[in-house]
């Protein structure tokens, strides 16, 4: 076991005032503390950077130690600044990295920001951690290391950011840098903040980089970076901050808070769902601004049992190495994670879960019991991103997607981590789309022609998102070996979920323009992925039960792999023969511990009856 996972299990449990996790304030110290403390046996000799081994990013090398130095520095940020406490020297240990990254007579001084793009990343966590760290490390710098940082910051003034959550970044090192006395750029921060505010979509949602009202781009960027950078950015300026911004920024995290907690199991597992999850507990970070911003929408004991849950999963399951160090993956290691922007020091954007340690240790979130039961169960409606989130007394929770596909307005083959029927905290989806000579992938609802042409799910439309219905729909277009995509002219596939604990009936039907021939093709409805070798977690049933329309059934087996093991099996059913236009498809697909009774579906005048075994009965309107 690694080090850390043992002394935080030395610590004991406190079950009293953390009934659900056992774990403190002082739990969350130690797996900092040990962190940081592990991460000093890879510094280079001026501090600057942190060279781990494992491969380098598309970046560099270079850019991969400043990414240890300045993600890691966020944690430290977050330590200083809630406690006066510093046995181990943080503050004495990056104040000498800091002087040394901005020397460009170093040897390893960090990258510029003209230089290397990723570099504009990390400045911003830099100016957070400065910003944290004042009074403990910028106030003791020599003059000019503070000039050398300013100027090094100075490269953000004018420089290209992404349209997408990068502006923040820009936004943030101005900021510091405005407070210091350094150079900024107010017309370019004002356009960034412009821009940001068009990707919001209501309710605490935003889309990444799509200010056209689409939720195409939604995923945890949403709660690490568009609503925590937005904060802090008010948070750094004080005073100096655009007149009601903090508290705009406020009552859209006040929306989001009582969602963003459904999106994590009993046991702190988060949703599975898009892209850099090798950042883990940073999913948290959100979560932790409620406290620190005055946002008291999800009670402060309830923030740290979600905190603590998920820091503590990620502990136990093997986050940290044999050496400590935060692995490229999710439970341990799992190098298909990589991203070509992923190098060794990406994991430690995790820094964001420890941002609840800049409230001191007399604070609500701190003090204030857990509560003694978990979240409620039952199904909550995520109207702007197309979403149906479901908790059941398993503790998983199951979402269901009609409005997420991480595309633009033109067709495109399926990403696997967005344009799912469905994600849920204990899978993850088969690491392909539906292609051509590949069996039967997870959570579709889509179209197989004779030549094994497999049809893609985007972009899609949402069409309803109801209390426990939701639905959306997408032209049929077909992806063939070649990668080459052939729009089936006049087809659409309609697609319906009703949600209720580990059951979710799903809904199919094919429109056709009169007139127009239909494709030769089978309707394939498949259900959850989960390993049968190498198995990390798995919930024991995962099946596909038709309720309605002629369908037979079977499965796939792929011996690709994702975080939750190998061999990964799909359920499916397909209809008998080419799919007809006009006819209504359904399924029960459940993923559960145990067999649940199933509902009964009926065609109606009103639309579609799903009869629960309970009583309960939901109306789907598929006019």
């Amino acid at each position: 076991m690694p080090r850390i996972a043992e002394a935080v299990a030395d610590l004991g449990q406190d079950r009293h005032r953390s009934p659900r996790t056992g774990w403190t304030r002082e739990h969350h110290e130690r797996v900092a503390d040990l962190s940081l403390l592990a991460l000093r046996r890879w510094a280079s000799p001026g501090r600057a950077r942190f060279d781990l081994p494992g491969p380098a990013s598309a970046a560099g090398r270079a850019s991969d130690g400043l990414e240890g130095f300045a993600r890691s520095f966020l944690t430290v940020g977050f330590r200083l600044a809630g406690s006066d406490d510093d046995p181990h020297d943080h503050a004495g240990f990056y104040a000498g990295g800091l002087a040394a990254g901005t020397d460009p007579s170093a040897p390893d001084r960090w990258p510029r920001l003209e230089e290397t793009r990723q570099a504009r990343v990390e400045a911003a966590a830099v100016a957070i951690a400065l910003h944290e760290t004042r009074s403990r490390i910028w106030d003791h710098l020599a003059p000019g290391v503070q000039e050398r940082v300013v100027d090094w910051l100075a490269g953000s003034v004018g420089a290209e950011y992404g349209d997408n959550n990068w502006r923040w970044f820009q936004n943030v090192t101005q900021a510091f840098l405005r407070t210091v006395g350094g150079p900024h750029d107010e017309a370019e921060v004002a356009a960034n903040v412009g821009y940001l505010d068009d990707c919001y979509l209501g309710d605490g949602w935003y889309t990444d980089g799509r200010p056209d009202g689409r939720a195409g781009n939604v995923d945890w960027y949403n709660a690490w970076v568009m609503q925590l950078f937005s904060l802090w950015w008010c948070r750094i300026l004080g005073e100096a901050a655009p007149q009601g911004a903090l508290e705009r920024y406020r009552r859209r995290l006040s929306d989001l808070l009582p969602q963003l907690v459904q999106l994590f199991g009993t046991d702190g597992a988060p949703l599975f769902q898009g892209r850099s999850l090798v950042y883990r507990f940073a999913t948290t970070g959100a979560l932790w601004a409620g406290p620190l911003f005055g946002v008291d929408t999800v009670a402060p004991g309830r923030v740290r049992e979600v905190g603590s849950a998920t820091l503590r999963h990620f502990v136990e399951h093997g986050c940290y190495d044999e050496h400590d160090l935060l692995s490229l993956g999710w439970f341990g290691r799992h190098e298909p994670m990589r991203q070509p922007y992923s190098g060794p020091g990406s994991p430690y954007w995790a820094s964001l879960g420890f941002a609840g340690l800049a409230l001191p240790a007399d604070h609500p979130v701190w003090t204030e019991p857990e509560p003694d039961e978990p979240a409620v169960e039952g199904v909550t409606a995520v109207r702007p991103v197309g979403w149906l989130v479901g908790r059941s007394g398993d503790g998983v929770v199951r979402v269901v997607n009609h409005g997420v596909d991480h595309s633009g307005a033109a067709a495109a083959a399926e990403d696997p981590m967005y344009c799912r029927l469905a994600y849920s905290s204990a899978t993850g989806p088969v690491p392909s789309s539906p292609r051509p000579g590949v069996p039967v992938v997870d959570n579709l609802v889509a179209l197989r022609d004779e030549a094994g042409r497999w049809s893609q799910r985007r972009p899609l439309t949402t069409t309803v998102v109801g209390d426990r219905v939701a639905g959306s729909a997408h032209e049929v277009v077909l992806l063939d070996a070649d990668d080459r995509l052939t729009p089936v002219p006049g087809a659409v596939l309609q697609t319906w979920s009703v949600l209720r604990g580990p059951v979710e009936v799903r809904l199919a039907r094919l429109r056709t323009d009169e007139g127009l021939p239909p494709p030769a093709a089978t309707l394939v409805l498949s259900g959850w992925a989960t390993p049968t070798r190498d198995v990390h977690r798995a919930p024991a049933v995962s099946a596909v039960t038709p309720l309605l329309g002629e369908l037979r059934t079977g499965s796939s087996l792929h011996e690709a792999e994702n975080p939750f093991g190998a061999a990964l099996r799909v359920p499916w059913a397909e209809t008998v023969g080419p799919v007809r236009p006009g006819v209504l498809h359904a399924v029960a697909v459940v993923l559960a511990e145990e067999e649940p009774p199933l509902p009964e579906v009926r065609l109606g005048p009103g639309g579609v009856e799903v009869r629960w075994p309970d009583g309960g009965r939901d109306v789907v309107d598929v006019g």
